[in-house]
């Protein structure tokens, strides 16, 4: 059975950062690409960035040069750094490998 499992959600101030993760078990993690996706209030769940199995990553354009995935093949977790946040980043942050998804961690960014 796959899980997902992610933490390092939480409030911070404009301008801070936030570090998540995701923890999977239940899959050959290293033979996946991996993404997070986020959702806010009634807006559609959007992808954010995404890492390939041999470590290539892609970005919406309004994350980049602030968000950065990683992912350590070996613990089976993909990370996302995110710096400089922004109000409008806060959402719920999911991570998703193989039609799986995680159950999500709430991102607040105050203004």
């Amino acid at each position: 059975q796959v899980q997902l499992v992610e933490s390092g959600g939480g409030l911070v101030q404009a301008g801070g950062s936030l570090r998540l993760s995701c923890a999977a078990s239940g899959i050959i993690f290293s033979n996946y690409n991996v993404g997070w996706y986020r959702q806010a209030p009634g807006q559609k769940r959007e992808p954010v960035a995404t890492i390939s199995s041999l470590g290539s990553t892609n970005y919406r354009d309004s994350v980049k040069g602030r968000f950065t995935v990683s992912r350590d093949n070996a613990k089976s977790t993909v990370s996302l750094q995110m710096n400089s946040l922004k109000p409008e980043d806060t959402a719920v942050y999911y991570c998703y490998i193989s039609n799986y998804w995680g159950q999500g961690t709430q991102v607040t960014v105050s203004s």
